[in-house]
């Protein structure tokens, strides 16, 4: 049999979205002669790029007001924000399951036959589709991400390293790194989801083809699927430095920006919070050596309008104006991202290493975008750093997994 993934709460939204219509009247209601839209978007380290396009955007727009809402664990609250039936007119969520369920209960208006999506790559249109498994679009993929190995150009130098091309050559620069006495990688577990950026990479090259789909259908499990991955991370962790459990995300940028370890194993979301530690680091990005060492891309960012909004026409130019070449270089400079639009380039240098798969679409989705917040992928790999015991971590996932499955 068939089984289809969803959350607890998608059918809860599901009905209150159909059984009411549009967002509160004070959240987009207007005033002396305005039009108050409100953008909700989930991304903490954007709020300050987002509040100087707005303030552009209101420049160019007078009547229209924006007002950002940026809350703590933003996608939770859009989520019981739409069970209340009060919509923002304009949000910027991630390309996960969330999307999926948010979408799948009429929260967003449907942009299928956009002609806004003529400008996006499709790999990416169609990562929404897998996403929500369905051949509808509910948004607009804006800004990509991308998990790569950060590391210490100058640490390398000074070891005479070059940059690994196989899964051998990597493990055997980290042998060389720490033979010369410093750490090969600095892991930060204190924080669950730094454990996935690594493991998203190693899954999604040594997965196989649809495997998502395949666990839909019963064709396969975690455990044969998710094998050659679990034992790579684990084989990883033996580089990294000691109390690994005990360091957060934010240690890891500071210690990686003060030459701690000549490897850092994040998504390139990391690196302008690197910068702030040590401006004058010298780092670059490599492509994960593993499997067909397809670069981890996923939608970072998708726009999407209420379906119930008061203010279609303000709400669809707020996405325009953020869809503009221009104000999306912007955004791509300050958050260090790429364009989910054709013919955007991110130029940072650093990130030089990963332009040329990117260009060829040697691109995969985030596997973690496709499992259920129930699953608490980031807990069981949390724990696996702990206990290191990879049958009792698959056999996990796959009961977990089982409890969110409905099947049909």
């Amino acid at each position: 049999m068939k089984k289809s993934i969803s959350l607890v709460a998608t059918g809860m939204i599901a009905l209150s979205v159909l059984a009411g219509c549009g967002s509160k009247d004070e959240a987009s209601g207007g005033s002396n002669g305005k039009v108050k839209i409100e953008f909700l978007q989930y991304k903490t380290e954007a709020r300050g790029t987002y509040d100087e396009l707005i303030k552009k955007f209101e420049k160019e727009n007078p009547k229209i007001d924006v007002v950002q809402s940026n809350p703590p664990d933003a996608t939770t609250v859009l989520k019981t924000r739409v069970a209340k039936r009060d919509i923002p007119d304009v949000m910027g969520t991630g390309g996960d399951i969330s999307y999926s369920d948010i979408a799948k209960a009429g929260a967003f208006k449907e942009v299928t036959n956009d002609k806004l999506l003529n400008d996006i790559q499709p790999a990416y249109v169609e990562m929404l589709k897998d996403i929500s498994k369905q051949d509808k679009v509910y948004g607009i993929p804006y800004a990509a991400n991308a998990d790569a190995v950060i590391y210490n150009k100058t640490i390398f130098k000074e070891l005479g390293l070059q940059v690994p091309k196989t899964w051998d050559e990597f493990l055997a620069v980290a042998e060389k790194v720490k033979s010369a006495g410093k750490t090969p990688f600095y892991f930060t577990f204190k924080d669950a989801w730094t454990a996935l950026p690594a493991y998203n990479v190693l899954a999604a090259n040594t997965q196989g083809n649809d495997f998502f789909k395949k666990l839909d259908d019963e064709k396969t499990t975690f455990v044969k699927g998710h094998s050659e991955a679990t034992d790579k991370f684990l084989e990883l962790l033996k580089y990294g430095n000691k109390d690994q459990t005990g360091k957060a995300y934010n240690d890891g940028n500071v210690a990686f920006a003060k030459g701690e370890s000549a490897m850092y194993l994040q998504g390139i979301w990391a690196i302008p919070e690197i910068k702030k530690a040590n401006p004058n680091i010298d780092l670059g990005v490599f492509p994960y050596p593993v499997g067909d060492s397809k670069v981890v891309s996923g939608v970072d960012v998708v726009l999407t309008q209420s379906s119930q909004t008061k203010h279609p026409k303000e709400a669809r130019k707020f996405i325009q104006f953020l869809l503009r070449d221009d104000n999306m270089k912007q955004y791509l400079k300050e958050q260090n991202a790429f364009a989910a639009k054709k013919g955007i380039v991110q130029e940072a240098p650093e990130l030089e290493g990963l332009k040329e798969s990117i260009a060829n679409g040697a691109l995969v989705d985030f596997p973690d975008h496709y499992v259920p917040s129930a699953v608490a992928l980031d807990k069981q790999l949390q724990t696996l750093v702990q206990n290191k015991d990879k049958k009792k971590y698959l056999a996990t996932l796959d009961q977990e997994w089982e409890k969110v499955a409905n099947r049909q």
